[in-house]
């Protein structure tokens, strides 16, 4: 086999060492190059416009091989400075002509070759494609986010949407929408009492049940369902007393509106803040004459007998007083009840006491029902027993009717758009409370809403970073092979043109 043939393998980790000791370059090389690289760096002061030469410097690390290319630029810039014996005039090439016979002493362009070929192949390329590929995840890390981002403010919003349509609001002005909204509660509470009459005949069923069973310790069952089936949605003060009342005055509803929701109308004008002026009172009790009596001139009250006040009777004036400590006011005998206040005034679906009590005779009637129903679908067994046989017992149908009447009237009454607002009405830090998680929604709607734009500007700007770097890894890739390429070139030369490999370079990457 012909030894020129014979290929010479390289590995990219051995290059510098394989060339050292082969003696193609002193071991001292790297003191020489900073004096090469600063005439570089002097002669790129001035350099002609060309976009070849351009190009060429963009992007690359300065070697021996670009040197000579700019020469053979420079030939054709410079052309008109050369002279009868072939030699340019221009300082230009004089500048890059030394450059190169710098570069090639001691054969230091292949030493510098060298090192730039391992750099790039071991750190600038790896690193570029390092960062495009953090890039590219960052993207997908920020894609997802955004995606979780507007999920979760859809998710907020729509329960914040959701509040507000069980408490019947839009959300603009929270706490003033929940006072209007108070407002509507008397008709609520009477289309409510309205729809309960359906309830009578179970009532009755319940109460005859209880009269068999007790007998003569039998006292009325579901008393206050009853009236308000009987009577409708009165106040509190017409059940306790069988009568109803003059007048009504309810406490005040104490509810602040927040001030970022009150209006420039809303404050009270109280005008100047003046003092009032009173007079000089020391000048006016001066001008007060109280005669000259002394400290024990007695008053003269007119004819008053005296002793006609062991005649009074003031048993009607305690009486009075003490129907007033009751919150009950007594005109004038003969005219039918009094002034009702405080939860006196209140009806009796509203009365947060008397609500809770209708509430339990629902429950317990709704029981009772269920109970009876499972009796009468079980009576035809043989094995069953039931206390209510030898009553007249109602058919499963009607039972099952009067059920389905005490679920729909507990349903509406515990209904959450009535449960919010009479919370609202009764308790001003349950008003709070329900104002502060409507904003606090709406705080972490446009919350996510921020980070979500966020994400999608993080997305963006990776994408652009990434799409910055691939030409750039193209370009030094390009430019590495390149190199390559030029370097076992080089080296082939100096061993008769056999072929020279570099393993591990810029072909397997």
């Amino acid at each position: 086999m012909d030894e020129s043939n014979i290929p010479i393998d390289i590995n990219i980790g051995k290059l510098q060492d394989w060339l050292v000791s082969r003696r193609h370059v002193n071991k001292e090389w790297l003191k020489s190059i900073p004096a090469v690289r600063e005439k570089i760096n002097n002669a790129l002061q001035d350099m002609p416009a060309d976009d070849n030469i351009a190009s060429l410097l963009t992007g690359s690390y300065i070697n021996y091989f670009h040197c000579l290319k700019i020469i053979e630029i420079l030939k054709e810039t410079e052309a008109d400075t050369k002279n009868l014996f072939g030699r340019y005039g221009s300082q230009r090439m004089k500048d890059w002509q030394d450059i190169a016979k710098s570069y090639e002493k001691e054969n230091l362009y292949l030493a510098e070759a060298a090192q730039i070929l391992v750099r790039n192949i071991n750190y600038e390329i790896p690193g570029l494609k390092k960062q495009i590929a953090k890039e590219e995840q960052l993207q997908i890390e920020s894609e997802k986010k955004h995606t979780d981002f507007l999920k979760n403010e859809a998710s907020s919003k729509s329960e914040f949407l959701t509040l507000c349509k069980q408490l019947g609001i839009h959300g603009d002005r929270i706490k003033k929408e929940l006072v209007d909204r108070i407002q509507e509660l008397p008709e609520l509470y009477d289309k409510i009492s309205k729809s309960l009459k359906p309830l009578l005949p179970g009532i009755e069923l319940y109460s005859a049940f209880a009269k068999y069973i007790l007998g003569d310790r039998y006292t009325e069952v579901l008393p206050l369902l009853r009236y308000v089936v009987e009577h409708g949605n009165t106040t509190v003060y017409e059940w306790s007393y069988g009568e109803p009342p003059l007048s009504v005055e309810p406490d005040p509803i104490h509810i602040e509106i927040d001030d970022e929701e009150q209006g420039a109308g809303d404050q009270i004008d109280f005008g100047d803040d003046n003092a009032i002026d009173f007079g000089s009172i020391d000048a006016a009790a001066a001008d007060i004459d109280f005669g000259e009596g002394d400290a024990g001139a007695e008053i003269d009250w007119g004819n008053i007998d005296v002793g006609a006040a062991e005649n009074i009777d003031l048993s009607a004036d305690l009486a009075q007083v003490s129907l007033e400590e009751s919150g009950i006011v007594v005109e004038e005998q003969g005219v039918c009840g009094g002034v009702a206040r405080g939860k006196d005034a209140l009806t009796l679906l509203d009365n947060p006491t008397t609500r809770n009590q209708i509430i339990d005779q629902l429950v317990e009637l709704e029981s009772f029902l269920k109970m009876r129903l499972y009796e009468t679908n079980t009576s035809g067994d043989s094995h069953s027993f039931s206390l209510l046989q030898q009553l007249p017992t109602e058919s499963s149908g009607a039972l099952t009717a009067m059920l389905d009447a005490v679920q729909v009237a507990a349903a509406r009454l515990t209904a959450t758009e009535i449960n919010h607002l009479h919370n609202v009405k009764h308790s001003p830090r349950y008003v709070d409370m329900l104002t502060a998680q409507l904003k606090q929604k709406l705080s972490l709607c446009d919350k996510l809403s921020r980070l979500a734009t966020r994400a999608a500007e993080q997305r963006a700007a990776a994408s652009a970073r990434a799409a910055d770097l691939r030409p750039v890894l193209v370009r030094i890739v390009d430019r590495t092979k390149e190199l390559q390429a030029q370097i076992e070139s080089d080296i082939s030369k100096k061993y008769k043109g056999r072929p020279v490999n570099i393993i591990g370079g810029v072909k397997f990457l």
